[in-house]
């Protein structure tokens, strides 16, 4: 697939827990962009399905982004997570669930789910968080996929591009959710996008799709003007009635009070940026750089608070221009994103 033939260079995020589903995703192919499904979290069964609602929907491109695992050291982690476990176990108490130890040999399913993909071959297979290595590059090239990498410096660049990426993802720092840094304790820089297309365009020239802070169709011109084959938006789709956003991140996102944005490891262990509420608060300052370890004991403590549509104890997760965002059709959002 050729980023250029999009009728609107605009791409829909792969946002993993909830808001990426097949009708947002066929949504945003039918007005023109490309739509992202999340595989992350997901079982490889719940893909083939999603994949399988995805097609029957829509006869649209569309990609499927993949965690690439991270690797996680029991005997240099553990007490730091533990450590973590045990204070948050008095909300663990007033939120009425058991917090999981955690499992060490998780890798989110990733060799099935890349045997899944070659298997019923979808458009774009994008990844998060590292590199895929050349093999599965080639595997997925060879069946007629083309292979995107979210990048957030110029070694990260590199690195994918020297393993066979036919595009790049890049990264601001603006973006909501995970930064897609190639190593879990990596301190994310504050490169915008437009900084970042910059520096990473004097290291490749693969297409660059930019992510971060974009919100009008006055940014993506800018984008494309810096050299950007496309855009990825994610947060602007996230009130849009397709999107699986959870009513506890809907509210979230139009309540007054919550007036900042963050990046935090406390939900996760990996830095992601979202607004700033109650559990930021309490938990951010000592939350371990240990993914996915600290997801996994955070995620009772999410479902139950998202339940009960408590916006002070989920992940909020999103990018520095969530005011801009607008209950509205997927179509209309990506219309209106249109240069």
């Amino acid at each position: 697939m050729d980023l250029t033939q999009l009728q609107h260079p605009v791409i829909a995020a792969p946002m993993a827990g909830g808001p990426s589903t097949p009708e947002l995703v066929a949504a945003v192919g039918e007005a023109g962009g490309l739509g992202h499904l999340a595989a992350g979290y997901k079982t490889v069964d719940d893909v083939r399905d999603q994949i399988e609602r995805t097609r029957a929907l829509s006869d649209r491109p569309f990609g499927v982004n993949v965690f690439v695992p991270s690797v996680m050291e029991r005997s240099r982690d553990e007490a730091d997570v533990a450590a973590y476990r045990r204070s948050l176990q008095p909300l663990a108490a007033t939120l009425e669930v058991e917090l999981p130890q955690p499992r060490w040999d998780d890798t989110d399913s990733y060799d099935a789910k890349i045997d899944l993909l070659e298997e019923l071959v979808v458009d774009t297979v994008s990844f998060t968080f590292g590199c895929p290595g050349a093999e599965v590059v080639r595997r997925l090239r060879a069946v007629g996929s083309q292979v995107v990498v979210t990048v957030t410096d110029a070694d990260e660049a590199l690195a994918a591009v020297r393993e066979g990426a036919d595009a790049l993802c890049v990264q601001g720092s603006q973006a909501g959710g995970h930064r897609g840094t190639h190593r879990v304790d990596s301190i994310p820089n504050d490169l915008s996008y437009v900084d970042l297309l910059r520096e990473v365009r004097t290291v490749t020239t693969v297409p660059l799709i930019a992510a971060g802070g974009i919100a009008s169709a006055d940014d993506v011109r800018r984008a494309i003007g810096l050299g950007a084959a496309a855009v990825q938006v994610g947060t602007a789709f996230l009130l849009c009635p397709e999107a699986g956003t959870s009513a506890a991140h809907r509210a979230g996102l139009v309540e007054p009070a919550l007036d900042r944005t963050v990046v935090t490891r406390a939900f996760s262990g990996r830095p992601a940026r979202g607004l700033r509420n109650a559990l930021v608060d309490a938990h951010d300052a000592h939350a371990p750089s240990v993914f996915p370890a600290v997801d996994q004991v955070t995620k009772p403590l999410r479902a139950a608070a998202a339940a009960l549509e408590d916006f002070h104890q989920v992940s909020l997760w999103a990018g520095t221009r969530w005011q801009h965002v607008e209950e509205q059709p997927a179509a209309d959002v990506v219309r209106a994103l249109a240069p």
